[in-house]
């Protein structure tokens, strides 16, 4: 197993690691809406929040020498199943034609009162 830990996507803020890489595979943590570096909380809409949730996703999967498009599944946690199709436009723009299985969980609460969380595991290209 290896650790994998980048600067472009938020410091981890407990007990666990941005992803962990195993037998060519990737499991990347739940993220959320935090601007790498600046730790800025996006709280703004849905889309603003997706967007950065897939940004912060996208460097952790390119640490751990993997990308979107080797994405096997993701998890999304959504604050209110209404905005399902905001999120999901904004989810197959950044995937294009690639479509990983994924399950959707209505929750109510995330922290710091986010709407959105993602973990995701991919393959990898190689070994790192």
């Amino acid at each position: 197993m290896k650790t994998i830990i980048t600067p472009d996507a938020p410091k981890p803020a407990g007990h666990y690691s941005q992803a962990v890489l195993h037998n060519n595979i990737v499991y990347v943590s739940g993220q959320l809406p935090i601007v790498p570096g600046t730790g800025e909380k996006k709280i703004g809409s849905i889309e603003e929040q997706t967007k950065q949730v897939l940004k912060n996703l996208s460097a952790i999967l390119k640490a751990a020498n993997s990308d979107l498009s080797l994405v096997i599944k993701t998890t999304i946690y959504i604050s209110d199943i209404s905005l399902w199709d905001k999120v999901n436009a904004i989810y197959a723009d950044f995937f294009a034609s690639h479509r990983p299985a994924r399950a959707v969980v209505p929750t109510r609460n995330l922290h710091f009162g986010f709407q959105i969380e993602m973990e995701a595991m991919a393959a990898v290209y190689e070994s790192v």
